[in-house]
């Protein structure tokens, strides 16, 4: 439904979680309809709850006057020793949890990967980007060779 492609340019991923999404009946409708962006959408841990923050999912159209508000706060589904370990991991080290990508399952339920993340430097983003330019090019010409001698 949703990727953010940005955050693997930003952050260095550390570890991958699924959690499940709370979300309100117009909410669901408009995620199935594929209206939902997670540019700067972020998560955080309070009061022994991870929460979903400044994830956009536009209003639905024939909900009428029980909309939703697109940009509110929405509780992630984990449990409390995933909470727990998080909470950990993010307070103690520096660490951030961002989204990755929200789709549905294959039962239709809304899920969310998260991502324990450390955000990159400038030069750091330099780096990845000369290496993944230079893999690139190595690939390139292997491919050419190969299909020099297959002539």
């Amino acid at each position: 439904m949703a990727v953010n492609r940005r955050a693997l340019h930003d952050y260095e991923i550390l570890e991958n979680i699924e959690a499940g999404i709370s979300l309100t009946g117009s909410e669901i409708k408009s995620v199935r309809a594929g209206k939902v962006s997670l540019q700067e959408a972020y998560a955080r841990p309070d009061r022994g709850q991870i929460w979903l923050q400044g994830a956009h999912i536009a209003e639905y159209g024939p909900a009428s006057y029980n909309g939703h508000d697109p940009r509110r706060s929405r509780r992630l589904l984990l449990h409390r020793a995933q909470i727990h370990e998080i909470e950990r991991e993010v307070e103690a080290k520096g660490l951030t949890l961002i989204p990755l990508r929200m789709y549905l399952n294959n039962r239709g339920i809304a899920k969310v990967q998260l991502a324990v993340a450390r955000g990159r430097k400038q030069y750091d983003k330099r780096q990845v980007i000369a290496k993944r330019d230079a893999d690139r090019e190595m690939e390139r010409a292997l491919r050419q060779r190969t299909t020099e001698r297959a002539r």
